[in-house]
């Protein structure tokens, strides 16, 4: 399985749900749900199986940026903090990373 994305609106805020493998090539097509989901953007990653590295700068940014992270695993949370200007190499080596369990 690739990327799907699923949009659900609720009390004046939209869940962006990302289910599968978030790859760099899949950026563009996030960022454009998530200005349509304008002006209160969550996104949903309960379902995310695999981040590259790209990908997990962009969960970074957009967080740093207002954007809510719901259900983010915390190896991602792991990675999205040891890929922070200051905060060294994450030790891994690698460019992928998959949910385990």
């Amino acid at each position: 399985m690739t990327l799907r994305i699923e949009r659900v609106s609720a009390q004046g805020r939209t869940v962006v749900r990302l289910i599968g493998r978030v790859q760099s090539e899949c950026l563009p097509e996030i960022e454009a749900q998530l200005e349509v989901a304008k002006p209160r953007p969550t996104l949903d990653l309960e379902e995310v199986t695999l981040v590259d590295v790209g990908a997990v700068r962009f969960l970074s940014a957009c967080e740093q940026n207002g954007i809510e992270l719901l259900n983010c695993a915390q190896y991602i949370r792991h990675w999205m903090a040891s890929d922070r200007p200051g905060q060294g190499d994450s030790g891994d080596g690698g460019d992928k990373a998959e949910r385990k369990g």
